[in-house]
């Protein structure tokens, strides 16, 4: 599994705090700087590479940031360091508004560079909430995105929407959602509106002029995006995401699954099940770091109850949920002892549920998924 990172946008969405920079104007020849940079790094990171490459799970995943922003070219270079064609899975995440202002052009560019599967941030189909959020694409503009990268035999689009905005009434919601089933993708990432340190948003809440939309208000819409989709054929394989049968993201169920996974690019993670590393959030910092043969980045070890706890996470947001004769296998008695004390009172609360060797979120569970997640985690050293 290979990540890479590009931290370039054309303008900052309201509700984001992903790190990204300006590609615009000075900014372009800051996206030339950083593709020297990532290829100077695949170089050098190249025996760790070909080792994630020669995993079961051959993916590559081109993700920001928003890589639609930088010029195809820039991405053919990338790929093409890499060394590797047959990827089970390669996606690129695109805004609907470089693929409309790219046209039939730029979406067979990206066929050409043997992308399979592409994730289009659409967010929602209603007008004033794309402004709200600014986002730079209309509705109209992300269904004619979606009708190129058709026309152009992508037969693997993932679309993401948000949910739980407080001005997102019931009546729109509904009507976004069925907007998208129209469409027919493969794949619906669906996410509840966060507050995060560092983005617009946080400001707008902290001087008033944004109030969180309530807790009841948030699980009806989450209920509602479940029916619906439920009942258009798709599976509910992860918390957030949704698809039809056999288009799960291979990518990101990875992640979910614990398979080592290296990531190149400002602010790009790696994890090897015993450490995790990380590129400087800074692209002044990474490219200088390279240059100098001083790549910035730091490391953590991750010791046996520090990996428990990402393994409960991280199973837990998947309908498959966690094995707990896997957990025995990894982290032995003692923990897996605690974990069966500790799901002892959500299992009669009807929030997990356990069939035979596994344990899994029910659909009540799955809005309070937070705060069982953390009862079941330990914090022994």
């Amino acid at each position: 599994m290979i990540y890479l990172h590009i931290p370039f946008c054309k303008s900052f969405c309201t509700y984001c705090d992903f790190y990204s920079e300006l590609c615009s104007g000075k900014g372009l020849q800051q996206v030339q700087n950083f593709v020297d940079g990532v290829c100077r790094e695949i170089d050098e990171r190249r025996e760790e590479i070909d080792a994630a490459r020669a995993q079961s799970v051959k993916t590559l995943y081109v993700g920001g940031g928003t890589p639609s922003a930088i010029p195809v070219e820039s991405l053919r270079i990338l790929v093409g360091k890499l060394g590797y064609r047959d990827y089970d899975e390669f996606t690129v995440e695109v805004n609907p508004d470089d693929i409309t202002a790219g046209g039939e052009e730029y979406v067979r560019e990206l066929k050409s560079l043997g992308v399979n599967r592409v994730s289009m941030g659409v967010q929602s189909f209603d007008d004033g909430i794309l402004k709200w959020m600014n986002r730079r694409h209309t509705s109209a503009g992300a269904l004619e995105a979606f009708r190129l990268l058709r026309a152009a035999g992508f037969d693997n689009i993932s679309i993401d929407l948000i949910f739980g905005l407080s001005q997102l009434g019931e009546e729109k919601w509904i009507g976004t959602i069925r907007k998208a089933l129209d469409l027919c993708p493969e794949h619906i990432s669906a996410y509840q509106l966060s507050i995060e340190e560092g983005s617009a948003l946080a400001g707008m809440v902290r001087d008033g002029r944004y109030t969180e939309a309530p807790d009841e208000q948030c699980r009806s819409q989450y209920d509602i995006l479940c029916h619906e989709l439920g009942k258009a054929g798709y599976n509910h394989y992860e918390i957030s995401n949704f698809c039809k049968p056999g288009k799960h993201s291979r990518h990101n169920s990875s992640y979910w699954s614990g398979i080592p996974y290296l990531g190149c690019g400002a602010s790009a993670h790696s994890f090897d099940t015993h450490s995790r590393q990380w590129n400087v959030s800074s692209l002044l910092d990474y490219i200088k770091g390279i240059e100098n043969n001083e790549p910035d980045f730091e490391i953590e070890e991750l010791d046996s109850t520090t990996r428990f706890n990402e393994y409960v996470m991280t199973g837990l947001r998947t309908s498959k949920g966690i094995d707990l004769d896997k957990v025995e296998s990894l982290f032995g008695d003692n923990l897996c002892h605690y974990l069966q004390k500790q799901m002892q009172k959500h299992i009669k609360q009807s929030s997990l549920v356990q069939e035979g060797n596994n344990i899994k979120l029910s659909h009540q569970g799955i809005f309070i998924s937070d705060g069982i997640m953390s009862d079941l985690m330990s914090v022994e050293d």
